[in-house]
């Protein structure tokens, strides 16, 4: 049976597999992750996600042979434009803002590879926040420091509880994997 490694250094990817009960490890390698603006919201994830995996598999080699991949990458989209990972606490408050009383879409591309097969897909999840007040937002991002996040929050912490007002689509993408999907494709390909 192959091994399974989970391309990705985030902790929320690496709970959702834990949840799953599955035997993996974890491998991260330092991407790029400029992207082509002309490509869709879609393909940008498709393309980065896809380039974490051609990353581990290179560093891999010959090892490859007895590995399965999985590598995601989570974008967030607002009116057309793609928000990305905040580049500190301001731009984390004003990316708040903009979402604050509106619906914007979580895309979470993953791509999935062993030496015989490849596969990748993406899922999209609307999200809606209820409008957020400017001592909420500073106290999540003080708090809770979402630096790391596309879009400013974490779906599963506090501003999720206190700011999130409807859901449409997997939870779990929101966080980062759309598990149940993973385990669907991994299942009916891979393992």
């Amino acid at each position: 049976m192959k091994k399974i490694i989970l391309a990705s250094g985030s902790p929320r990817r690496k709970l959702l597999m834990d949840w799953a009960e599955m035997s993996f490890s974890v491998m991260v390698s330092d991407v790029d992750e400029t992207y082509d603006p002309s490509l869709s919201p879609e393909n940008i994830a498709l393309s980065i996600a896809n380039k974490k995996n051609h990353a581990v598999q290179a560093q891999l080699g010959d090892y490859f042979k007895d590995h399965v991949l999985i590598a995601a990458d989570t974008i967030v989209v607002l009116n057309n434009k793609i928000i990305g990972k905040p580049d500190n606490r301001d731009d984390a408050i004003e990316i708040l803002k903009m979402l604050s009383g509106n619906i914007h879409e979580v895309i979470t591309a993953v791509d999935i590879r062993s030496l015989e097969h490849q596969e990748s897909f993406f899922d999209k999840t609307s999200v809606e926040f209820h409008p957020l007040t400017n001592d909420q937002i500073i106290h999540y991002v003080d708090q809770y420091k979402p630096y790391d996040k596309a879009g400013a929050y974490a779906i599963q912490e506090w501003i999720g509880v206190v700011g999130i007002k409807n859901i449409n689509g997997d939870f779990y993408n929101v966080m980062g994997l759309p598990i149940s999907s993973v385990l669907q494709v991994l299942k009916k390909s891979f393992l």
